[in-house]
């Protein structure tokens, strides 16, 4: 029996059993879907998690403040009120810190925004005229707010894209009233879209006001998050020591342990969300695996139920002189057509799955040619490895026993 022969004696063996190989054949599927999708929904995370730190800007460095500690309660990281304006002029001084090109901090309250009959709710951020640069934003319509308006306290405000949306500012923004917690502001001009973060926070959703007038509406001078840019990503750890030791000098604080502020980089930042991001991805697949096992089992578990029910048949084939090898072939012929179709079925689940999940949920998945190519060759070796017991055992059968079988 030559290998077409042999290949067309396992074809018909298949379908002989069409709902037994299905539900075999299921078992593969619904395993290597759940493997690319979930490796898919991991590269998506981390593509995701890339682009939002990028999107922060170049060479930038994050100063946030402190814990906070309330009784015996303590705050995380970023609770404290630590810094202020004063803190962020102070690093701007070229003399001090050469190695900084931009300042920008930034203070924060959630405020109501109305504008005519519409309202929206949504955080409003007090800045200085280099935030723009520093966070690697532009404008859209209109303009950014002057040194003049922040060093006069001017009620100007520009508004992120979503924000303008849902006030009704769509057509001709620029040179309406908003009020922000019932003060009236002019909006000067419109932010281009910056898309969405990994933590799923929308980051058109913003107003920017300059930080002297945000002061006003705060209360307080401090801020929550100072934005450092260096001059260059080679200049970047001069700029970060320089803004550690100004800061540990303007604090008061002589031992570093004791800081009242961290500062933090977009590598560090990069680092562990991919690392995290990872984690969850070998922990996803591990547990789609397990399906594949399942899958694999099943495979074994329908060849071992063919051999014992075509014992005759083999015990025949080899009384008219087929030899163990050929007897061997047949079997694993059929596990690997099993496994194949498993594993295109399966690689087609999970690209449909992959096209159609984000439109329900705010993931995205990335599917790469390699990994589906990669699936279902996995596929196929899950049918020949779970299908050499059952084949071998229909090998090692002797013909006048299995001729003798009922």
């Amino acid at each position: 029996m030559n290998l077409a022969e042999t290949l067309r004696s396992g074809l018909e063996a298949i379908a002989a059993h069409r709902l037994r190989s299905g539900l075999t054949v299921l078992g593969i599927l619904i395993g290597i879907a759940a493997v690319i999708l979930t490796v898919g929904f991991g590269e998506g995370a981390s593509t995701s998690v890339e682009s939002a730190i990028s999107s922060l800007g170049t060479n930038l460095l994050i100063v946030t403040p402190g814990s906070s500690t309330t009784g015996l309660v303590r705050g995380g990281f970023g609770s404290a009120s630590t810094l202020t304006y004063q803190d962020a002029e102070d690093l701007a001084d070229k003399k001090v810190c050469p190695d900084i090109s931009g300042v920008a901090p930034q203070a924060s309250t959630v405020a109501t925004l109305v504008a005519g009959s519409n309202n929206w709710t949504t955080t409003v951020y007090g800045t200085t005229t280099s935030w723009l640069a520093v966070r690697d934003r532009s404008i859209a319509v209109g303009s950014w707010f002057t040194s003049s308006d922040v060093a006069h306290d001017q009620n100007v405000v520009v508004l992120g894209q979503t924000t303008a949306e849902e006030l009704g500012l769509v057509f001709d923004p620029v040179g309406q009233t908003v009020n922000i917690d019932n003060l009236p502001f002019t909006v000067i001009g419109v932010l281009a879209t910056a898309g969405s973060s990994t933590s799923a926070q929308d980051e058109d959703d913003l107003a920017v006001v300059p930080i002297t007038t945000a002061e006003e509406l705060t209360g307080s001078t401090s801020v929550n998050t100072i934005y450092l840019q260096a001059r260059s990503s080679s200049e970047l750890a001069a700029a970060y020591q320089e803004a550690n030791d100004e800061l540990l000098q303007l604090h008061g604080i002589t031992n570093p342990a004791n800081a009242d502020f961290t500062i933090t980089t977009q590598s560090s930042l990069l680092s562990t969300a991919s690392s995290v991001n990872k984690t969850l991805t070998v922990l996803l697949a591990g547990i789609a695996a397990i399906s594949l096992l399942v899958g694999g089992i099943g495979v074994m578990n329908i060849m071992l139920v063919s051999v014992t029910e075509r014992v005759r048949e083999i015990g025949l084939r080899k009384a008219l002189g087929a030899t163990p090898s050929v007897i061997r072939q047949q079997f694993l012929i059929e596990a690997s057509v099993l496994g194949l179709a498993g594993g295109v079925a399966g690689a087609a689940l999970g690209i449909v799955g992959a096209e159609v999940i984000p439109l329900f949920v705010s993931n995205k998945i990335s599917l790469s040619g390699l990994a589906i190519a990669g699936s279902v060759v996995v596929a196929i070796l899950i049918g020949v490895v779970f299908g050499v017991y059952p084949a071998s055992r229909a090998a090692r059968l002797a013909p006048i026993e299995a001729l003798r079988s009922e």
